[in-house]
């Protein structure tokens, strides 16, 4: 058991970080020189980056950013934020500078400055963005999908909603909502918009921030973004409580008989998104190894605590 669940921890970390170094690509290579700002803390960096001609490096800046946040978020919300949140922003805020070539002491043209970026920098924007949101929006789809986090504004969504009941990708939003305008006023101020207005590039940012965030649900959810468990057990009481307490799903037992052994026993039936089924079988394997888990895709949910599909 200990075997597995430490092969398990290592493999979550060797996805972050492949999360983290396609998330610094998108940021650090295609998005800070084209003054698309991504919103959140990234975007907050990227904003003072400006107002300082460039003199702060972004990566850094994220990651000086985000310790404070995440002190705040391990007092609020526990040791929810804890390991893995500290290695995802660490990870990510390094290779940003890194993939610059603005890493402290080191000296060298980054991959942002290659002739291949550069020209689709100049003569083809929109794809630039494109970019730019593919590498970004699946990056934190992994990152997310391994149980990882980068912190920032996922930490004040959390804290809005334990204090005040706002809804996480609410609070997200308009997080979101007013760094991008934060920047595009700088941006504006400081004549750094080169041939794009301001304003072009303010939209372009909201573009990006759907874009990414569909790569998110595509990379976290795929095609069927919900699944159904059906769970036998001898502890089932035991995993019932665990589904309501950390999962907070509800579930359903549903007598049956067993007609191997000609029992009467109760199987246990949980709907949970496709990124927390992950969470439901290792706190099911905790419980009892030799539980029998049947997973099924679903199409469709209707009800408190999902979403309507688009």
């Amino acid at each position: 058991m200990k075997r597995w669940i430490l092969h398990s921890a290592w493999k979550d970390y060797i996805f972050i970080t492949i999360g983290g170094i396609m998330m610094a690509l998108g940021i650090g290579v295609f998005l800070v020189d084209a003054k698309v700002v991504p919103g959140g803390v990234s975007g907050l960096a990227m904003a003072v980056h400006y107002l300082t001609n460039g003199a702060v490096p972004v990566g850094g800046l994220v990651w000086v950013l985000n310790i404070p946040l995440y002190i705040w978020g391990f007092k609020e919300l526990g040791p929810r934020f804890g390991v893995r949140t500290f290695y995802g922003f660490t990870v990510s805020s390094l290779l940003i500078d890194i993939f610059r070539g603005e890493f402290p002491g080191l000296h060298y043209n980054g991959l942002n400055m290659s002739p291949s970026i550069v020209h689709i920098r100049q003569h083809d924007f929109l794809f630039l963005v494109l970019l730019g949101a593919f590498f970004l929006g699946i990056g934190l789809g992994i990152i997310f999908k391994f149980k990882g986090s980068t912190g920032g504004s996922d930490i004040v969504a959390a804290i809005l909603q334990k204090r005040y009941g706002y809804k996480p990708g609410m609070a997200i939003m308009m997080i979101d909502f007013f760094v991008i305008t934060l920047a595009g006023i700088i941006i504006q101020l400081k004549h750094l918009s080169g041939n794009i207005p301001a304003m072009a590039l303010t939209l372009y940012a909201f573009f990006l921030l759907f874009v990414s965030s569909r790569l998110i649900d595509v990379v976290l959810d795929g095609f069927d973004y919900a699944r159904s468990a059906l769970i036998i057990s001898d502890k089932n009481d035991e995993i019932a409580k665990v589904i309501m307490e950390r999962l907070s799903r509800g579930a359903t037992a549903i007598r049956a008989r067993g007609l191997y052994k000609n029992i009467d026993r109760e199987i246990i039936m949980t709907v949970v998104f496709r990124k927390e089924i992950t969470l439901l079988t290792e706190l099911i394997e905790e419980i009892d190894p030799s539980a029998f888990v049947i997973i099924n895709s679903v199409h469709e949910v209707l009800g408190e605590g999902f979403r309507r599909r688009i």
